[in-house]
């Protein structure tokens, strides 16, 4: 919600500055999100009158100003057809930067004359799109001043965020009030002019649909002239992102903006028959004013006549009965239309606008007479006219809301201690209506106040969030019992160990594009209604997000880019615990031992893989390598990490070139993913851990050198030689991979290192030949034979 500081001294009486009222805002639940003075980017422009105009002597499209801007004649050189003598414009000197051009102006030759600066269009200073001429401004305007000053611009433009919850806050009265309620001035009484009608409407209007529409009410103005708005109140919708369209349309938005009151003009002669809320019908379409066409069902409420739909009720008008330049006569629509309704259809038909944001919060009910008055006042000020009688169909639900409240509840419930008198005075000047016994009158304005609990709020909002003292809770005696599960610890394992090992935790949305999901086999999940089209599938993996900010950063310099996430993937089944890691850009720097910088590879990543599965307490020595691991991943860099031939705990390995395109990264990335929930619970939770028993006696290698099939996994091999013995053998890998001269085609040599720790004796050379037997003969089972 955008609203400029002289519109918001409209309704409110104040001489509290700038910094004063954007704290306040704050202070009381309006969050200030940027605030922005037009005249700052204008500051170096001023008022300027040609003295004289004559022909370029090399160009017959340009012209030689002399312009003076206060400081006596300068020359200018100008290619705009209006540029004439006597004309009074807006001018910038060398050194003025232009901020629709995107230049600083500097003294410049131009087909051979010298120019010293520029007579200004209005797209040139962003004040339109008008760029046909220079800016003429009216004859009087002083020479030499400020542009930005004497044209009003000199207004800063305050950006508030709006929760779904406070619907007053849409317009600009509502804010005032609440400022006025916090002390910052006083609010100024409601200006509604008193326009009687001249005569009985010629148009029937009513409602059919009074659940969707339970209010109609209607005006004809006819005689009026739909021209261009006044400079006042184009100038006000621009600042705040309107587009100015024509005075009747303006109105409309401007009371919109002013009193978070939507409503609707129709051009009457494109009207046939009576004018009805109903439900649209099935098969039903209408083109929208956006250009676009919508199919209608029954759950929906619209405004037709007899010869078809013209409006989605509440959320968009049509395109064929809007006004334009030569229409003359006008019905003016203020209805009330049910707030679940209005989000309903909003959904359905993927359709947003200012008119929907309001209604669908819940607007005024009982301001429709009020709003009927102040549009037609606009109108027949702006655009002349005469008035019908206002037609009114159906009533609005409007009965007041009836609390019982106890101020005890302020500190009770809020935790601040506020005096009874001045909660008091703080609802009143919030519009609530409060019995000498505390039965509180809800205002129509505020839909979200329900109970004795929204009534708290209000009063520590205003007092001051800031202000609730801290309170510790009461320490129960002794030792806390844990209540972390089991789940939780193991996700705090992983995580202080992936920190351990120099990753950097990352916190990725859930949300993730539908070209995001597709690059890693599309997403399960998809939203109907999304925030944006960037958030709209619930994640497939991890590796999404954690991408994304791999390539934020390497693009922002970074050379080594290790993160990691602990959170959800989002599967048909089921959600899964998961966690993901990226290593992008350098591995090591480079330097005089190395060379060049060294890059991540495959193993960096088993490397993850394998500390991370263990402090998740995973059987890391018992797991296989297979390597199939998903479509994301590099097939000849990648592998999987299982606990049997199905049950798959973790993959990894380099990423497939299409997706590091695929999210503009390059050079080897690696990656991988963990998933927390295949890996089997513990046994026997809430058992101590074992002691530590250090062995009295040393421990012995022995290496084995074996001929193996070429296509044999050397994990394979490593796992069967530390099962022959289990009672001795604590640990065995692989230390050599050798093929070539001396090894037959079609084998390969593995040399593994086998460490024996004996018991309560020393081994001999039986017992050490007995190990060595069975060793020999597991591996055999392979199709390995000893090397000579």
């Amino acid at each position: 919600m955008k609203f400029t500081l002289s519109w918001l001294k409209d309704h409110l009486d104040t001489d509290a500055s700038l910094d004063e009222i954007v704290a306040t805002l704050t202070r009381i639940g309006l969050e200030v999100e940027g605030v922005e003075n037009p005249a700052e980017k204008l500051a170096a422009f001023r008022i300027a009158k040609v003295l004289t105009a004559e022909r370029h002597p090399q160009a017959d499209k340009l012209q030689v100003l002399s312009v003076d801007a206060g400081d006596g004649p300068m020359q200018v050189v100008c290619g705009a057809p209006n540029a004439r003598a006597g004309l009074v414009g807006v001018f910038g000197a060398p050194g003025a930067y232009v901020p629709g051009s995107g230049i600083t102006l500097k003294v410049a030759a131009i087909r051979g004359v010298e120019s010293r600066g520029m007579m200004c269009s209005a797209r040139e200073l962003e004040l339109g799109e008008d760029h046909d001429g220079i800016i003429e401004l009216a004859a009087d305007a002083p020479v030499g001043a400020s542009f930005a000053a004497w044209s009003g611009f000199d207004d800063p433009v305050i950006d508030i965020a709006v929760t779904p919850n406070r619907q007053d806050c849409m317009g600009v009265r509502g804010i005032a009030r609440d400022l006025a309620a916090a002390g910052l001035g006083t609010l100024k009484p409601l200006r509604v002019p008193d326009v009687d009608g001249g005569f009985a409407p010629p148009i029937e209007v009513r409602t059919d649909d009074p659940e969707g529409c339970p209010a109609f009410y209607g005006r004809v103005i006819r005689g009026v002239r739909n021209g261009a708005s006044p400079d006042w109140l184009q100038r006000r919708l621009k600042t705040v992102g309107q587009r100015p369209i024509s005075a009747i349309v303006d109105v409309t938005n401007y009371v919109m903006l002013d009193h978070g009151r939507p409503s609707h003009a129709y051009d009457l002669a494109k009207l046939t028959g009576a004018v009805v809320a109903r439900r649209a019908m099935a098969g039903e379409t209408v083109t929208a004013l956006n250009g676009k066409d919508y199919a209608l069902t029954p759950e929906m409420t619209v405004i037709a006549d007899d010869a078809g739909v013209h409006d989605i009720g509440g959320i968009m008008g049509g395109e064929h009965s809007g006004v334009a330049d030569d229409t003359t006569d006008i019905l003016l629509e203020v209805a009330y239309f049910r707030p679940e309704r209005i989000a309903r259809t909003g959904q359905a038909l993927a359709l947003t606008s200012d008119a929907r944001a309001r209604f669908e919060r819940g607007v005024d009910p009982a301001f429709l007479d009020d709003a009927v008055a102040i549009l037609t006042g606009y109108i027949l000020d702006i655009c002349g006219g005469e008035a019908s009688e206002v037609v009114r169909a159906g009533s609005p639900p409007a009965e007041p809301k009836l609390l019982r409240y106890d101020p005890a509840l302020c500190v009770a419930l809020g935790g601040l201690n506020v005096p009874a008198e001045e909660q008091r005075a703080i609802l009143e000047r919030l519009g609530f209506v409060v019995s000498p016994d505390w039965d509180v009158t809800v205002p129509t304005w505020r839909r979200d106040v329900d109970g004795p609990a929204d009534l708290v709020e209000e009063v520590v909002r205003i007092v001051g969030i800031d202000l609730v003292p801290s309170t510790p809770l009461p320490r129960a005696d002794g030792v806390a019992k844990p209540t972390a599960t089991p789940q939780q610890l193991t996700e705090r394992r992983v995580r202080r160990t992936a920190a351990a090992r120099g990753l950097n935790e990352a916190i990725t949305w859930s949300f993730v594009s539908e070209r995001q999901a597709a690059a890693l086999g599309g997403g399960a999940w998809t939203l109907d209604n999304p925030i944006s089209e960037d958030m709209k599938v619930m994640r497939p993996s991890l590796l999404i997000g954690l991408l994304s900010a791999a390539q934020r950063n390497l693009d922002r310099g970074a050379k080594s880019v290790r993160l990691f996430e602990v959170g959800r993937r989002y599967l048909a089944d089921a959600e899964r615990p998961t966690v993901g890691f990226v290593l992008a850009g350098e591995r090591g720097a480079r330097g005089w031992q190395t060379g060049k910088a060294q890059a991540f590879d495959a193993f960096d990543g088993k490397a993850e893989v394998m500390a991370l599965l263990d402090a998740a307490g995973a059987p890391v020595d018992n797991l296989q390598v297979m390597g199939d691991a998903s479509s994301a991943y590099h097939p000849g860099q990648s592998a999987t990490l299982r606990l049997g031939p199905k049950t798959v705990l973790a993959e990894f390995g380099t990423l497939h070139p299409t997706l590091a395109r695929a999210f503009d990264l390059e050079g080897s990335v690696v990656a991988g993913e963990i998933f927390l929930d295949a890996i089997p619970a513990r046994r026997g939770a809430g058992r101590m851990r074992t002691p530590y028993t250090p062995p009295a006696l040393q421990p012995v290698t022995r290496d084995y050198a074996f001929l193996v099939p070429a296509e044999l996994a050397a994990g394979d091999l490593v796992r069967a030689i530390r099962g022959a013995d289990k009672a001795t053998i604590t640990a065995a890998r692989l230390f050599d991979l050798f093929t070539g001269s001396g090894v037959p085609e079609g084998q390969k040599s593995l040399a593994v290192e086998v460490t024996l720790q004996p018991g309560e004796k020393s081994f001999n050379e039986e017992e050490l030949s007995a190990i060595s037997a069975k060793i020999v003969a597991a591996a055999a089972k392979l199709g390995a034979t000893l090397r000579g």
